[in-house]
């Protein structure tokens, strides 16, 4: 329930079916999004721009995000 409002909080501006779409792809998958969400933090630590880093990652699993979208 947190995780939910906190993502929600961060994807302000999103439309709302949009939203809903990414939340129920993370409740399904959460482990490859924790992957994800690890992977960006690392690459942040190296000194990466966040979108920098958050792109980089996101296109290694632009296949599997794609299945669940």
């Amino acid at each position: 329930m947190a995780m939910k409002a906190m993502m929600r909080s961060q994807m302000k501006g999103v439309p709302q079916d949009q939203q809903d779409k990414i939340l129920k792809a993370v409740e399904a998958n959460p482990e490859l999004f924790e992957n994800i969400a690890k992977e960006v933090q690392e690459e942040m630590k190296k000194g990466t721009a966040q979108m920098d880093a958050t792109m980089k990652v996101m296109t290694k699993y632009q296949d599997e995000l794609r299945k669940i979208m």
